[in-house]
């Protein structure tokens, strides 16, 4: 029994302890409900929980959370399923086959305004990551000097045919690189490329049957492409928008107000597991090692561990190192859901004309942005949080998202679909 209280879920004095501690740092109104919390109303109403995940390098904090029992710390056991597309995730995650999962953003805004499949309220707990992932030609289009946004714009000018280009999920994040980066060099996504939707293991072995001349996607499926000598990376997601907001752990906005306390206690595991990955070269190998594994990702170690640790090649003999690789912690810099995120996807999805019309961009962020639940997590974890919802980013083309007049934003840019 000594055992199970050292791994099980942790008491009520010392989640006392943890919760108001922490709570006391970040602000005196957490700190009241920290302590209703450890009064016994913090129990998880569901003990387990199934988050489904897509074999990308991405969802290592989902995986870890499971595999090294950060679970268990907040008295839960997350089981890890193995989902073969998005589609596939959101569905699952509509019907509540799924609890939760690690999903596009843009996935859980476009099912959540009706544009990404059934509409259904949905509800992002926390960002999972930041940057890692990229735009990869194909090698016959290096052979032919489109390796980068401005050859690619030459190339298709003078060599007029059909180009095809694949990203995951309409609504999301691959879709909106792709098209962003696209548009900033002058190509229109909608007009002057086929764009089609590729589930992300199946990217590499459809480039390399000639099925795109492009795709953007998640890692490892970047690099596999390079090891495979069928593609090259064109540009990097940072380096269309640094910092910029992957994956989150999403779920309904139903399962949240049925099990608050669960929410919060899968933010909490997968928030330590987040932390734990990037506190350091040896965590960061490891978890390379665990999640090549063929439960997970099911690719070679070599294939996850250069890119995770900044070091990139082109495939053209190029090599750097890149700081703002794929980020899952820095410091809880990662993970708080900004509502201005939330927000520049559905600019997006208005600016290619996905969304017929403008909303209330500020309040869709807000139903779905689960900041309190978010809060009390990190206060769990013992994670600090920002004082401010929004944040400010210059993206490629050097214009600045603020998340401040959002429909004004969506309509300012010349390359648009919008009805």
């Amino acid at each position: 029994m000594a055992d199970r209280k050292e791994t099980g879920p942790m008491s009520a004095p010392r989640r006392r302890f943890i919760k108001t501690s922490a709570a006391a740092a970040l602000g005196a109104a957490q700190a009241v409900q920290s302590v209703a919390y450890a009064a016994g109303s913090d129990a998880p109403e569901k003990k387990e929980v199934r988050i489904g995940f897509i074999p990308l390098t991405d969802c290592a904090s989902v995986v870890i959370a499971a595999v090294n029992k950060f679970d268990e710390k907040h008295g839960i056991r997350i089981v890890p399923s193995k989902e073969a597309s998005w589609a596939a995730v959101r569905d699952k995650l509509v019907n509540g086959e799924l609890d939760a999962a690690h999903v596009l953003y843009g996935l859980v805004y476009g099912v959540h305004v009706g544009i990404g499949g059934p509409k259904k309220d949905m509800a992002v707990l926390m960002t999972i990551n930041h940057n890692g992932q990229a735009i990869s030609l194909s090698k016959k289009l290096a052979e032919q000097g489109a390796v980068d946004g401005a050859s690619l714009k030459k190339l298709m000018d003078k060599d007029k045919r059909d180009y095809t280009f694949a990203q995951t999920f309409p609504t999301g994040t691959h879709a909106m690189w792709l098209y962003y980066w696209l548009a900033a060099n002058g190509i229109n996504p909608m007009s002057d490329a086929k764009v089609i939707t590729v589930p992300p293991p199946q990217m590499v072995a459809n480039m390399r049957v000639g099925n795109m001349d492009g795709y953007c996607v998640g890692e490892p499926w970047n690099h596999r492409a390079i090891a495979d000598g069928i593609g090259i990376t064109a540009v990097t997601s940072q380096d269309i928008w640094k910092d910029h907001p992957e994956k989150v752990l999403g779920t309904t906005a139903e399962f949240v107000r049925k099990h608050p306390n669960t929410a919060r206690a899968m933010t909490a595991a997968v928030l330590e597991a987040s932390r734990w990955i990037d506190a350091g070269l040896q965590n960061r190998l490891k978890m390379a090692e665990t999640i090549a594994d063929k439960a997970y990702v099911n690719t070679s170690v070599d294939v996850i561990n250069q890119r995770i640790l900044g070091r990139y090649q082109n495939g053209l003999g190029r090599t750097w190192d890149d700081p703002n690789h794929m980020k899952f912690f820095a410091d809880g810099a990662v993970n708080f859901p900004y509502l201005s995120d939330g927000m520049w996807f559905l600019t997006q999805h208005r600016r290619w004309g996905l969304l017929k019309q403008d909303v209330d961009y500020l309040a869709v962020a807000r139903q779905i942005n689960q900041i309190e639940v978010y809060r009390q997590a990190a206060a769990a974890a013992k994670v600090a949080v920002p004082k401010e919802t929004m944040r400010t980013s210059k993206l490629i083309d050097g214009v600045v998202w603020d998340g401040k007049q959002p429909a004004q934003y969506a309509a300012g840019f010349r390359i648009k679909s919008m009805a």
